[in-house]
């Protein structure tokens, strides 16, 4: 056991998938002798080979295209696009041909290929560099998409989604790299997918949030305990499919909720779950769903950041509203 960042983390989880399927490959813009433009693959390359771990071109369509023919005939790619707002380029790929092969073929045959990615603000980017798409990709059937929120979960579910015969978006956050670290077990370890975890527990209010958001999320809870408010805190993990029963058992217990999440407001996951609890918990609740979000406009240049992404200030404002309803 050791501390470890969650870049680290990642970076444990592909050398134990490596080393446990020779079947896994990883290939990305940088990912072989630089190690990916983070370092994420660093010493990959070197320890299993140029056939396993190798650069391709600048087109995040071709990188797609081939992680869905090796998928098909028996590989297990890890594809890296190097920034989430460059799968623009892949999204006819990931979505039109990727994540329709278990339909398309009967089920007769699987394209277990998990689809790694940096996405989120916090480290001034240039443009593109930052952007929150899990809005586009929760709207794709056939589409695994999971948001891991800290060191331990990053390293879990990444083998838990590389060993899926589902394709899987794994969203890492930019900020949480090297910002935060975990005690983390040596060797392999799983946390399922699709099971949503509660974080923090407690009795006057429900927060659910993913991401980066949850520790924002866990500053507010620290913060209202202070004032002897007990606040529970749920992190989705995965956000498709959603985990709407530990939400519901949640709501049960404290009967008011806020929903955080750090991409635009409109159409997203946030959206989703406010309108899961109106179908299946709304007469738990005693107040109505409060949602905190970014704002409905295209991601900010760097020095917008700041007042663009949700934080605890935020958070607390509409908890404390929807506490005095």
């Amino acid at each position: 056991m050791a501390k470890k960042t969650y870049i680290q983390a990642v970076t444990d989880a592909l050398d134990i998938v490596l080393e446990d399927d020779p079947k896994t490959l990883i290939f990305g813009e940088d990912v072989g002798k630089n190690g990916g433009v983070f370092r994420t693959t660093q010493g990959l390359q070197k320890k299993y080979g140029e056939d396993r771990v190798f650069d391709t071109p600048l087109a995040e369509s071709g990188i797609m295209g081939l992680a869905t023919g090796l998928g098909l005939t028996g590989w297990r790619p890890i594809p890296e696009i190097q920034f989430m707002g460059f799968s623009f380029e892949a999204v006819d790929q990931i979505a039109g041909q990727l994540a329709r092969m278990r339909f398309r073929f009967d089920g007769l045959k699987n394209a277990p290929v998990t689809i790694r990615t940096p996405y989120g603000g916090g480290t001034h980017t240039a443009e593109m560099h930052a952007d929150n798409l899990e809005n586009f990709f929760t709207g794709v059937p056939g589409l695994r998409v999971v948001m891991p929120s800290n060191p331990y979960d990053a390293k879990g579910l990444l083998i838990s989604s590389v060993e899926s015969n589902d394709p899987v978006l794994f969203m890492e956050n930019l900020k949480l790299y090297r910002s935060m670290k975990d005690d983390i077990p040596d060797g392999k370890y799983t946390v399922p997918l699709d099971k949503a975890n509660v974080v923090r527990e407690g009795n006057d209010i429900t927060i659910v949030a993913y991401g980066a958001e949850v520790n924002e999320a866990l500053k507010v809870a620290d913060s209202l305990a202070e004032k002897n408010i007990s606040v529970e805190v749920i992190d989705l993990r995965t956000v498709s499919p959603i985990d709407t029963e530990t939400i519901f058992k949640s709501i049960e217990k404290t009967h008011k909720v806020v929903i955080v999440q750090e991409a635009q407001k409109m159409a997203g996951v946030g959206a989703q779950v406010a309108s899961a609890i109106a179908e299946g918990a709304i007469l738990s609740l005693d107040a109505p769903v409060g949602r905190v979000a970014a704002p409905n406009s295209v991601y900010p240049f760097a020095l917008g950041e700041d007042i663009w992404i949700p934080r605890a200030k935020e958070i607390e404002e509409k908890v404390n509203e929807i506490l005095n309803y």
